[in-house]
């Protein structure tokens, strides 16, 4: 049996992040002893059912420090006589300067408390995400003489100062990230690159339902029956909306098809004004976050799934977005963009459609494409599904962290 690792996530759980529980079920379910760390609280309404599977006791370190002094100070008082005390202080001292922000200033006290709570027999932090949750864990790790490691995935990538990745891939034991490009990006910021490793972390195939048999046959042309486009995620710059929208705005006037939005997201508002400016109002359904259960059926209703992922203003960017491999896995046709590790999943003309980002001409012409060719919208959801099958089970992912984390691999099953 390993020892215990103690998991640190920005928040748990998230409908958002479920590759993170499907992941920690799955080790879990392979013998690895897991103490789950959340830097923030749930706010999701709804709540995915793996989470209820995972037995992992969940520690809420304070998210406003400010509000739980007591619970602070009395975490600062049993571990300012511990042996890495006075360096992990120096470290968040130093980095504070360099980057005094919001997060940097609450990293150090929930760093105390998770310290302080740790259960016992922890033998290893392990953080989800470069930024925030790295250094509360790289912060706790120091104070307590442990070794910690971390999984990179997005934005944490791109919008995490180099100075800051460089001395963070030289302090863990350890990195995997879920994309090419994001690993040849830290592994070139490493002080060795091997230190770096790629991990997809792909889908468990075993709990998904079968993708329905045929396509719709929906071709554009009855305005009965639309052909229905799909997307699912956050409403955030990353994710291409607005070029989206204005996509739709160019498709054909013979054209008849339904633009159905899920996911929540900071510029929802704006986007759905924006929609009703741009005349799409009647045309589109903006159906919020929803469970997943609930987006795994709107795959299967849907005719074509379009994710416009761009680069966002600050450097942010999708890694291998979750919901391309979900849509591909029920046969649904996707068109993407060639940004960050999209195109080691599509394959254009393969497996899917790519354009360049930010292009709604081309954008809008795939689209077209596809609502119009419910042979080709077959071909290319037949191709997309059996890659991802072939190369995106979460298996192999999972045996490559099982060796890190020191269980014996292979696993002995898939979480079903």
């Amino acid at each position: 049996m390993a020892s215990t690792v103690a998991f640190v996530l920005k928040g748990y759980p998230r409908l958002s992040e479920t590759f993170i529980a499907q992941e920690i079920l799955a080790l879990e379910q392979s013998g690895l002893d897991i103490a789950i760390a959340s830097l923030r609280r749930p706010t999701d309404t709804e709540r995915h059912p793996i989470n209820e599977r995972i037995k992992a006791p969940v520690q809420y370190l304070p998210e406003f420090p400010g509000r739980e002094p007591l619970r602070v100070l009395k975490a600062w008082w049993r571990m300012r006589r511990m042996h890495g005390y006075p360096a992990a202080l120096g470290q968040w001292l130093r980095d504070l300067v360099r980057a005094p922000t919001v997060a940097r200033f609450r990293a150090f006290p929930q760093a105390l408390v998770l310290a302080s709570e740790i259960p016992p027999g922890v033998r290893r932090l392990h953080a989800h995400f470069l930024h925030t949750p790295a250094s509360v864990a790289r912060y706790a790790a120091m104070m307590l003489v442990l070794p910690w490691s971390c999984s990179a995935h997005a934005r944490d990538i791109w919008t995490t100062p180099e100075w800051e990745k460089r001395e963070k891939l030289a302090d863990a034991d350890w990195f995997v990230t879920c994309s090419e490009a994001g690993r040849r990006h830290l592994a070139a910021l490493a002080p060795a690159p091997e230190r770096v490793e790629l991990v997809y972390h792909g889908l468990d195939l075993g709990r998904l339902p079968q993708p329905r048999s045929g396509d719709s046959g929906r071709d554009g042309r009855d305005a009965a029956e639309p052909a229905v486009i799909l997307s699912v995620g956050r409403a955030v710059e990353k994710k291409g909306y607005e070029t989206l929208l204005g996509a739709l705005t160019r498709l054909p006037d013979t054209l008849h098809w339904r633009f159905v939005h899920i996911g929540g997201g900071p510029l929802l508002a704006d986007l759905q004004r924006r929609a009703k400016t741009w005349g799409l109002d009647g045309r589109v359904d903006w159906l919020g976050a929803k469970a997943h259960d609930a987006v795994m059926e709107a795959y299967r209703a849907a005719d074509v799934f379009i994710l416009a992922s761009r680069i966002a203003a600050d450097g942010d960017r999708d890694g291998l977005p979750n919901v391309l491999m979900e849509a591909q896995s029920q046969g649904l046709a996707c068109v993407s963009t060639t940004v960050s590790g999209i195109p080691e999943l599509i394959l254009d003309g393969t497996t899917g459609l790519l354009v360049p980002p930010e292009n709604e001409e081309s954008l809008a012409g795939a689209m077209a494409r596809l609502i119009a060719d419910p042979g080709l919208r077959r071909r290319l959801g037949a191709e997309g599904r059996a890659r991802v099958r072939e190369h995106f089970s979460h298996q192999g992912g999972l045996e490559q962290l099982a060796r890190k984390f020191g269980l014996p691999a292979p696993l002995a099953r898939e979480c079903a």
